[in-house]
Formats: structure tokens, sequence, C-alpha cells
């Protein structure tokens, strides 16, 4: 019985595995800093925004 579960693998991450094996070429490639940066100055005009017209 132990033999028969041996070369079985992981079945339920081969999906993924594939999935995120495979890159397109086409795809749009942005730089990880921009997103930080842009996270950054959404927060800040979201707090300056409240802070100048509060509810």
């Amino acid at each position: 019985m132990a033999k028969n579960k041996k070369n079985e693998g992981f079945h339920s991450a081969a999906g993924l595995i594939r999935y995120f094996d495979s890159e397109d070429d086409k795809a749009l490639k942005v730089n990880p800093w921009i997103v930080v940066g842009l996270c950054i100055g959404v927060s800040a005009l979201v707090l300056v925004l409240g802070a100048i017209y509060p509810t």
C-alpha cells in the first residue's frame, strides 16, 4: 500500500505551479517600487483630503 502512494505526488498544487511558472511576455511589467510609491502617494492624498474636508 505504501508503494502505491509513493509515486503520487502533490496533485492539488500542480495546476498552481504550472500557472505561476508560465509568464506571459506581452504582460505589463511594473517595477515594484512604483507600486509602493503609488500606495504611499494615495495614502497621503487620503490623509490630506481627510484633514481638509472632515466629515
